[in-house]
């Protein structure tokens, strides 16, 4: 028999209810709690071993956000009809928990846990991803697994200029800011999300109604955890410390250490001296040593590296490539770097390096988007690779992972905000190959694909750039804001913030913190600083690409949509198809026709500027009204004894009576007009009854002059 859950309910704001529970399911789990609010229900367990695996050096987490689709009541798409491996959105909400949680446990915790969420019930109006970290911290909360604190996370949203917390789907629709936001009870642990250009400020305002609407949940877990009798934490099994041998590698290697990084070297000399060192420190232990001291001997000197080279931009302002704190590296940028590609660029920062190259496509090309709530079709797409020879490396070649995944997609959600809307035919790919990494490829990312989508001929209207900025404190309250940060300053800094944007603002945040304490004032300066970093680099974008192509390339497809009543599809399609097969033949053109609404949306596709021109006048004749007095360039269809019947608009044909081709009289029409021929005709009238088209040449002729009449003498005839 199942016991009686407990549980706990709090109020996010406009009497929508959250329910957490624990105790009715997943028992056996080291914790486990459903989190509710309205029709969805998130499952979250964790589950941690009592043991390290031997020789561990690292925290070994996982976190896996799943949706069911019998959630939603659907069956999945895919051949095997059952959920296979995670999907894009579920890889970055499991990113977005994963950094939240990650810098809550112990440094010298190093058992491998296992925190899987789990959608088993969706609500068509309710996000997900917003209640998926509450879940989460809230079955740690509830277990003896070892975490420092307890977190939670909130979406803050932007509507009619509105803030709004865990905003509902339709809401999140209409919204021009949305950002995830996680944090413990004093202090921000990530954020992600877009924005329309919002002003720095702007970002500052949701982070503070995060944060007070995220004290209210961890509230909520604590009374769980309370009500569920957890008395404390386990013991763990913490690493071996030798503090003759950490003092031992100080007074070998710490002067060198800071030299090295005082030296303002490169990223490959500055590997190298110290991995030189390294060596050297082992070799100074003597033969004798054993496999246990100097792999521990390696531990410490990673350690002292990191400390080192911390307390040198600290104390000195010196950091590991000579620049001062808010300079940024050298840049360098080419665009149409490539012949074939419809757009391409080449961004250069430093030694992280992006090839971007942009194609167009068409609407058959768009990318179906599925979670088990939504099934939805995009037209942009943005795909990050992350190759091993970007950072000298040798690996296996295998799909994307995580990580390209989650920079692929804030370059993707920070570019959209610049794109044209649903009105904009083409289906538009960018692939980011990071040819060289050393510090913030998805910045890079950024950068080139602007460029190469303003040399695609996408009308873009304004660059938009990105950067990434650092944090290094000291228990003295002193620190240091670093921008456009190396890979060596991401490992050993507090805080990656990245911020893309405009001129005229933010597009896209990504922040991690690893530190207690971020006070909103050093907010407030990191993102003034990010600021100046973003402007001098789009400056040198604007400069290397004014502005977007008029036109595309002459290589790239053409594209026009338009828009037709919705009585006409049926006419342009034809029946089974004819008549839009028949003009993607003769025209070489591919045409989607789709109904929106009252209207229906068409899109040709053509590799020829004159396959389009000759298709869309075709559409478009299709879908003329006639009109009464308008002149028509006409071909004959067939010939009859009384006239010739004729084609003035494509699918309208009409009568040219034997009357109405001359002003002379005409006995026959043997030898008159032939098949083929095109002739200049008006629109005379419509027969009301029939609808039949009644045409006239003879109206656009010039009249004949009758026989002159004898000119009068003024003498009344008959005299």
């Amino acid at each position: 028999m199942l016991v009686q859950p407990i549980g706990v309910t709090f109020d996010i704001g406009g009497g929508r209810m959250v329910s957490v529970e624990t105790g009715k399911l997943a028992r056996q789990a080291h914790g486990a709690v459903t989190v509710r609010q309205g029709n969805c229900i998130i499952l979250a367990t964790v589950v941690a071993n009592k043991e390290p695996r031997e020789g561990q050096e690292f925290f070994p987490l996982v976190v896996d956000y799943n949706e069911k689709f019998a959630s939603a009541g659907r069956i999945p798409g895919s051949f095997f009809k059952r959920e296979g491996k995670l999907n894009d959105y579920e890889v970055l909400v499991s990113r977005l928990i994963d950094r939240s949680l990650r810098p809550l446990f112990p440094e010298d915790y190093f058992c491998d846990v296992q925190v899987l969420i789990t959608l088993v019930s969706s609500d068509p109006e309710v996000m997900p991803d917003a209640l998926a970290c509450l879940a989460a911290s809230a079955a740690l909360a509830v277990s003896d697994i070892p975490i420092k604190e307890i977190i939670s996370q909130v979406r803050v949203a932007r509507v009619d200029g509105e803030f709004i917390v865990n905003p509902m789907r339709a809401q999140l629709a209409k919204a021009d800011m949305d950002f995830l936001i996680a944090a413990t009870e004093k202090n921000l642990m990530m954020v992600e999300g877009e924005a329309e250009e919002c002003a720095e400020e702007d970002l500052v305002k949701a982070l503070e109604i995060a944060h007070d609407a995220i004290r209210i949940q961890i509230k909520a877990q604590a009374d769980l955890r309370d009500k569920a009798g957890v008395k404390g934490k386990r013991e763990y099994t913490k690493p071996v410390v030798d503090a003759e041998l950490q003092e031992k590698v100080k007074a070998f290697a710490g002067e060198q250490i800071s030299a090295i990084a005082r030296s303002a070297s490169g990223k490959n000399e500055r590997s190298d001296a110290f991995d030189a060192l390294k060596k050297a420190l082992i070799e100074s232990l003597g033969e004798e040593a054993e496999d246990s001291v100097k792999k521990l001997a390696k531990k410490y000197f990673e350690d002292l590296k990191w400390e080192n080279v911390r307390n040198v931009i600290l104390d000195e302002r010196i950091r590991l490539d000579g620049r001062k704190t808010d300079e940024i590296r050298q840049l360098a940028m080419e665009v149409d770097a490539l012949p074939s590609p419809h757009g391409s660029a080449l961004f250069t920062r430093g030694e992280t390096q992006s090839l971007t190259t942009v194609t167009l496509g068409t609407p058959l090309d768009e990318l179906l988007v599925e979670s088990a709530a939504t099934s939805d079709y995009t037209k942009f797409i943005l795909h990050y690779n992350f190759p091993p020879f970007s950072t000298g490396e040798v690996k296996m070649m295998r799909g994307p992972g995580r990580r390209e995944v989650g920079h692929g997609n804030l370059a993707m959600r920070s570019l959209k905000q610049m794109m044209p809307g649903s009105e904009y035919p083409y289906t538009v790919r960018i692939v980011s190959d990071i040819l060289e990494s050393n510090g913030s490829s998805s910045m890079a990312t950024v950068c080139a694909g602007s460029l190469a989508l303003m040399d695609a001929g996408v009308p873009f209207p304004k660059h938009v750039s990105g950067i990434a900025m650092g944090l290094i404190t000291r228990a003295d309250n002193k620190y240091a804001i670093l921008s456009d940060i190396l890979g060596d300053e991401d490992h050993l800094g507090d805080m990656d913030f990245k911020v893309t944007g405009t001129r005229e603002g933010i597009c896209g945040v990504q922040m991690d913190i690893k530190v207690d304490g971020l006070s909103m004032d050093i907010m407030r300066e990191a993102l003034a600083q990010a600021r100046n970093g973003r402007l001098h680099i789009l400056d040198a974008m604007y400069e290397a690409m004014p502005a977007h192509r008029e036109e595309v390339k002459p290589h790239a497809p053409r594209m026009e949509k338009m828009f037709i009543d919705k009585e006409f599809i049926g006419a342009v399609i034809g029946p089974q198809g004819k008549i839009i097969q028949e003009i993607q033949r003769e025209t070489g053109t591919t045409i989607n026709i789709e109904e929106v609404g009252n209207y229906g949306e068409v899109s040709v596709f053509s590799p020829a500027k004159e396959g389009l021109e000759k298709a869309v006048s075709w559409i478009k004749g299709i879908v003329a009204v006639p009109e009464i007095g308008s002149v028509y360039e006409a071909t004959v269809k067939g010939i009859k004894e009384f006239g010739a019947f004729v084609e003035f608009l494509p699918g309208k044909q009409g009568l040219l009576h034997i009357s109405e081709i001359s002003h002379k009289r005409l006995e026959s029409m043997e030898g008159v007009l032939k098949e083929g021929d095109k002739v200049k005709v008006k629109l005379i009238g419509v027969d009301h009854k029939t609808g039949k088209f009644k045409l006239s040449r003879k109206v656009l002729m010039p009249k004949p002059e009758g026989p002159k009449r004898p000119e009068s003498n003024g003498t009344p005839a008959g005299e």
